[in-house]
């Protein structure tokens, strides 16, 4: 049998590599070595981005809970834990659209927590 050489695979791959990392300065756009490498940091760093948006959002979130709660005379965690015991299941996301986009309804919302922290 012949020998069976691995040069278009080789090729391919480098090129797969070089393809990813169009658009970095200098020598990192064009020689196959320091692209791999910025190219798996790169990677490692979209990876971990990932999981820190979800993070950054739920801080974000609470922020403006926080916030809306204020004004309304309230703080978040006393806010949270009677929405709890009033038998409200709203996501955070949720809760904090709620307080920018209706800010009355998000008023209401306070009351019925305060309601049931009383009762």
């Amino acid at each position: 049998m012949a020998r069976i050489k691995g040069a278009t695979m080789t090729r391919k791959r480098r090129n797969k590599v070089l393809g990813m990392a169009k658009g970095y300065w200098g020598a990192k756009s064009t020689h196959y070595k320091m692209a791999n490498q910025a190219v798996m940091k790169s990677l490692t760093y979209a990876y971990v981005g990932r999981k820190q948006k979800k993070r950054d959002f739920r801080q974000l979130w609470i922020t403006r809970i926080n916030a809306a709660c204020k004004m309304n005379g309230m703080n978040y965690s006393t806010f949270m834990h009677g929405l709890k015991l009033a038998g409200i299941n709203m996501n955070r996301k949720m809760l904090s659209e709620t307080a920018i986009h209706d800010p009355e309804a998000f008023a209401a919302l306070t009351e019925k927590a305060k309601a049931a922290l009383n009762a």
